[in-house]
């Protein structure tokens, strides 16, 4: 396993760029809207995404400030294109957006059209948002991409059979990180996979871990300095094995 320096928060005595903007998905709730969090307190403007435009109002209104809310369906090119026209500049995508709908289920009997949305969730959503805003930032030469995977993906410890769609559409995502970082290599752009763990969320209301805690890593993989990696798998403050 290979460390890597976070950034730390503002304040903390390391130059931190103050105007960078985040776009966050799937930021109403939960791990998204504790990254956004995280993004906001390290003073980057925010763009709190989601489905429903009143949720991302009304997490965006917590956060105040820099924190502006988006509705944006990862799953719908026009709303994506919408958003585009509307964000303007994004430096920092963190592809949080995701589904998980088949625990318990075995990849020989598990229904494919639960495959199919998944896939459309968490992998092409997250595909469709690095079209959409990656040629910005190589453009400008800088910017971040954070895909958040899981360990369910991971040749290393699984993939876990016992959520076979929700392991592989993450599998395929980070092939995704690998494909965008070896196009985007040299650019000031860098784009990685993050496995936050289990985190305590409506996907997974039993796990010990809170989503500040996982947040926190996710913020750190956001701000990574100009000579951090590109291209791996990062747990904490180590990159794993694929």
């Amino acid at each position: 396993m290979l460390p890597y320096v976070p950034v730390p928060a503002t304040g903390s005595g390391v130059d931190v760029p103050p105007s960078r903007t985040a776009l966050v998905t799937g930021a109403n709730r939960g791990l998204g809207l504790a990254v956004a969090a995280q993004l906001h307190a390290r003073g980057h403007r925010v763009l709190l995404a989601a489905r429903d435009e009143r949720a991302a109002a009304e997490a965006a209104d917590r956060l105040g400030g820099q924190a502006v809310p988006l509705a944006l369906d990862v799953t719908d090119q026009e709303s994506v294109d919408r958003a585009v026209k509307y964000t303007g500049a994004v430096d920092v995508l963190i592809n949080n957006a995701g589904v998980q709908l088949d625990w318990g289920e075995s990849p020989s009997a598990v229904d494919l059209d639960r495959v199919r949305h998944t896939l459309e969730v968490n992998l092409l959503g997250a595909w469709r948002m690095a079209q959409a805003f990656l040629p910005g930032m190589v453009d400008r030469g800088w910017g971040r991409v954070v895909n958040v995977s899981s360990g369910a993906a991971s040749f290393a410890y699984g993939p876990a059979a016992q959520c076979p769609a929700y392991s592989a559409s993450k599998t395929a995502l980070n092939a995704l990180t690998v494909m965008l970082a070896k196009e985007t290599e040299g650019t000031g752009v860098l784009v990685n996979s993050i496995n936050p763990g289990m985190v305590r969320t409506r996907m997974r209301p039993d796990a010990e871990q809170s989503p500040q805690e996982a947040a926190r890593h996710i913020a750190d993989a956001a701000t990574l300095p100009d000579d951090g990696p590109s291209g791996v798998f990062l747990r904490r403050d180590t990159t794993i094995p694929w």
